[in-house]
């Protein structure tokens, strides 16, 4: 059902389960922006269904999305996305009407009733709450309805098609086992074997500015400021009204385009000259708030319990020079970062060709091998969570690279594990049991993705298609 958009997106769409998803999101999403391109050519077309352009306006006009939003994602694809969850509707609404599944209005209003939503304090449903909500999201009662309707229905093509999934016993003890053997662990901590920040000699770091000299470059702003309080604009230490209507005066006079030195001088303030200044360093000061704001030439500042007014007489682009121990340290930094990854790369392909074993573990480690026992899954007290679930998902002897979340890095190998067993009757058991049942849904449901790819022939009229994303450029 998908496969088909990936030809005109040149991306690849989630399957039927998230596209469920993304439906049941938009599914209750109040009215946009009112889009109309006034024209009723087909869009797309599934089997003999034609889905035309004001079907699409439609659907957008009802997925609570602005024009703004869309046209801010053009280029991101969006309306391919939403074309998607859009055929995506309209197959379930195929699938719904061929398998005769129906809805009555009994338990419609069932439902209703049962929206905590729409309920009081007490949990009974109120009329009134439930209108004050369709007049919120700019619904009527019939249009929401509907919606309820067609969830309601899909939620059942997925219960008819998933429903009865149970996953017996050993398949629960199997998964139980998976995720709580014990995996006995040595492993290397690689951070000993990096290169040292002070190790890099002076030429390795003039090398490497040269090699990213464009990336390394700093504005460096000459400029003037001052700080205005109520002391030294009204000569009182208090925040009075005639304090705000001269910083209001300021602005004006800024807004007419003159120039600091001439307001200062208006209110016989000295401003502070600053040359060649760049933040290198991120501390709180004066001097990088007004940096981090240079692309206005001129403005004042909100600090607290004053303003900051400045003005950027000069800028210029350029490397920092080496005499400045920060930005030093900066490329001793980046240097040692490179080299990190460089040496955690070269390992990991090692792994990836096989020519990693124990040898070469025993090499690299020589006295540094640790060992550690993982009791679960859920064991994260020295790896972090997805690196616990990368080696509770490889064979004995596999070697690979984990990290903790301090973001060291380490090599692994999986020694031995223990697996162990648990009684139905533990409180275990059901959270295995719904969990095996879960992905058995999901197994299915993937299988009814792939049957529907088949059933049904989607195309896309793609001169249409560029027709509507033109209209919101």
């Amino acid at each position: 059902m998908i496969k088909i958009f990936k030809n005109f997106t040149k991306k690849k769409f989630a399957g039927l389960i998230l596209i469920l998803v993304i439906i049941i999101a938009f599914g209750f999403g109040g009215f946009g922006g009112g889009f109309n391109i006034g024209n009723q050519n087909n869009i797309a077309k599934i089997n003999n269904k034609n889905i035309t352009t004001q079907d699409f306006i439609d659907y957008l006009n009802q997925s609570g999305l602005s024009q703004k939003v869309i046209k801010e994602n053009i280029d991101k694809n969006i309306i391919e996305e939403l074309l998607t969850t859009l055929i995506s509707t309209e197959i379930l609404g195929l699938e719904i009407k061929d398998l005769n599944l129906k809805i009555t209005e009994n338990i419609l209003i069932e439902k209703l009733k049962k929206n905590k939503n729409f309920q009081d304090k007490k949990g009974k449903f109120q009329r009134t709450i439930y209108e004050k909500f369709l007049l919120t999201n700019n619904l009527n009662a019939t249009e929401y309805e509907l919606k309820l309707k067609n969830n309601t229905l899909q939620k059942q093509l997925f219960t008819y098609m998933s429903g009865g999934t149970k996953s017996s016993n050993f398949l629960v003890n199997k998964l139980y086992k998976e995720k709580n053997k014990k995996l006995n662990i040595d492993y290397i901590a690689l951070k000993k074997y990096y290169k040292k920040v002070n190790e890099f000699t002076d030429n390795e770091i003039k090398k490497f500015i040269k090699e990213n000299n464009d990336q390394l470059k700093k504005d460096y702003i000459d400029f003037s400021y001052a700080i205005i309080t109520p002391k030294n604009l009204t000569g009182l230490n208090e925040y009075n009204q005639i304090f705000f209507e001269k910083v209001d005066e300021i602005e004006n006079m800024i807004s007419k385009n003159i120039d600091l030195d001439t307001i200062l001088s208006d209110f016989n303030i000295k401003p502070t000259i600053v040359k060649d200044y760049s933040n290198i360093g991120d501390k709180e000061s004066i001097e990088n708030k007004i940096y981090n704001s240079r692309k206005d030439k001129i403005e004042i500042l909100d600090d607290e319990d004053s303003f900051i007014f400045y003005q950027i007489d000069k800028t210029i682009s350029k490397v920092p020079s080496l005499n400045n121990k920060k930005f030093e340290a900066q490329i001793r930094e980046l240097l040692f970062q490179k080299e990190k990854f460089e040496f955690n790369k070269k390992i990991l392909n090692q792994i990836k060709q096989k020519k990693f074993d124990q040898a070469s573990f025993n090499k690299l480690g020589s006295k540094d091998i640790n060992k550690i026992i993982l009791d679960s899954i859920n064991d994260d007290a020295k790896f972090e969570i997805n690196s616990i679930e990368l080696l509770y998902s490889l064979p004995k002897n596999s070697f690979t690279l984990v990290s903790d979340y301090n973001d060291n890095i380490f090599i692994a190998k999986i020694v031995s594990f223990e697996e162990k067993n648990f009684s139905e009757n533990s409180k275990e058991f059901k959270k295995i049991s719904n969990e095996s049942n879960s992905i058995n849904k999901n197994l299915i449901l993937e299988s009814y993705d792939l049957f529907l790819n088949t059933k049904y022939k989607i195309v896309i009229n793609e001169k249409t298609l560029e027709r509507v994303k033109n209209y919101f450029k």
